[in-house]
């Protein structure tokens, strides 16, 4: 039917003889005519592609990603998004890869509109701290959209590209970052294959709802503005072991109550708010509250990336005037390590520690994304 095909002739029979399912992300070219008037001048669209294939071998599933990243330029844009989903005998699954994540179309629609247990994620993501390392936003999307992630990285220490893992709504079932070694690891866990029916699933959280009900912290009279990459934040210094902040930008207020294990004079946190548009060609709009270490004592670096930390934190509590219903909780320990079971977020918004932090705090972060202000792609 499709003419010779290896690489899938391969992936076909690696699920059939082992009766699994096998996930695969490779390229796709269509065929396409001068009557179609985006069509490439050698006759073929390129896409980048995601196959699926079940315990029989027979290809189930197949998207073409919709969001390209900038590097991209040898694949093509699908003329409209798909929603790819299949039935398995252990849930509902959707599939998108890497940059889609932050997008509307498709990742959200597959969940809140296409109600998927589980989202398979094909991914060649590069760690970005303070936010965007692999294994803390994945988590976090698993956690704010209430589905099983299941996360594959490409492994490409050369390129900050490392961390997979197997994420839940209750958080990581297994993960793994590595960013010295060049090999790779297989990850194993077992997950609730319908996460909503399950006793443990959190429940609906009203993002702002505590945020907008309490009257704004005495402020510190000294707030300053720090670069996160570009987006520049509105920065609070924590200056005593324990306090109330508040930190406003745009319509967003963040609240914080904390309690350090101890003040060291060689480590510096800040409480930040972000409200604005993200992005140079795309621009998407952010709200971020976050609780983050800074580098080193000089405030002006405030916002640049850091793996170690040596502050522990006796509690914590983090709450936002989110504009949003989307807002993924991220918490990270030193040596860009995740704090399983160690955070909850209630009902009313509010990111708490459980019973202090069991390793140093890296950030603790609600990052919410406002998908209505998206822009469309310049190059659509």
């Amino acid at each position: 039917r499709f003419g010779p095909a290896p690489v899938q002739e391969r992936l076909s029979c690696m699920a059939r003889n082992n009766s699994i399912y096998v996930v695969a992300n490779i390229g796709d070219k269509k065929l396409c005519n001068s009557s179609d008037p985006d069509c490439p001048g050698d006759g073929h669209y390129q896409y980048n592609t995601d196959v699926v294939f079940d315990t029989q071998g027979k290809l189930v599933a197949r998207y073409h990603k919709y969001n390209l990243f900038r590097g991209e330029t040898q694949f093509n844009y699908p003329k409209e998004p798909e929603a790819v989903t299949f039935e398995t005998p252990f849930g509902k699954f959707g599939i998108f890869t890497c940059f889609d994540i932050l997008f509307y179309e498709p990742a959200v629609v597959l969940v809140s509109e296409m109600q998927v247990d589980t989202v398979l994620f094909p991914t060649a993501w590069m760690n970005v701290l303070p936010f965007l390392t692999a294994i803390e936003f994945h988590s976090a999307w698993a956690m704010g959209m209430g589905v099983n992630l299941l996360s594959a990285n490409t492994h490409n220490t050369s390129m900050a590209m490392t961390g997979s893992g197997l994420f839940t709504p209750e958080g990581p079932a297994a993960y793994h970052y590595d960013s010295a070694a060049e090999e790779g690891r297989l990850l194993l866990a077992e997950l609730s294959t319908r996460p909503r029916l399950s006793p443990t699933y959190p429940p609906a959280i009203n993002w702002s709802l505590y945020a907008t009900s309490i009257k704004k912290f005495p402020a510190e009279n000294d707030t300053f503005l720090g670069a996160v990459r570009r987006d520049i934040f509105t920065f609070s210094e924590l200056r005593h072991k324990d306090g109330n902040y508040t930190v406003c930008q745009g319509d967003l207020c963040c609240h914080l109550v904390y309690q350090m294990s101890d003040k060291r004079k060689d480590e510096v946190y800040v409480l930040g708010a972000f409200d604005g548009l993200h992005g140079s060609l795309i621009k998407y709009h952010w709200q971020i509250c976050t609780l983050l270490k800074c580098p080193s004592t000089n405030l002006s670096m405030c916002g640049q990336p850091v793996e170690v930390a040596q502050t522990r934190f006796e509690m914590f509590s983090l709450s936002g005037t989110f504009g949003t219903s989307y807002v993924f909780p991220e918490v990270l320990y030193s040596g860009v390590q995740l704090a399983p079971g160690e955070f909850e977020v209630l009902r009313d918004g509010r990111l708490k520690s459980k019973h202090g932090t069991s390793k140093p705090l890296v950030t603790a972060t609600l990052f919410g994304r406002l998908y209505e202000k998206d822009q469309p792609h310049p190059l659509r």
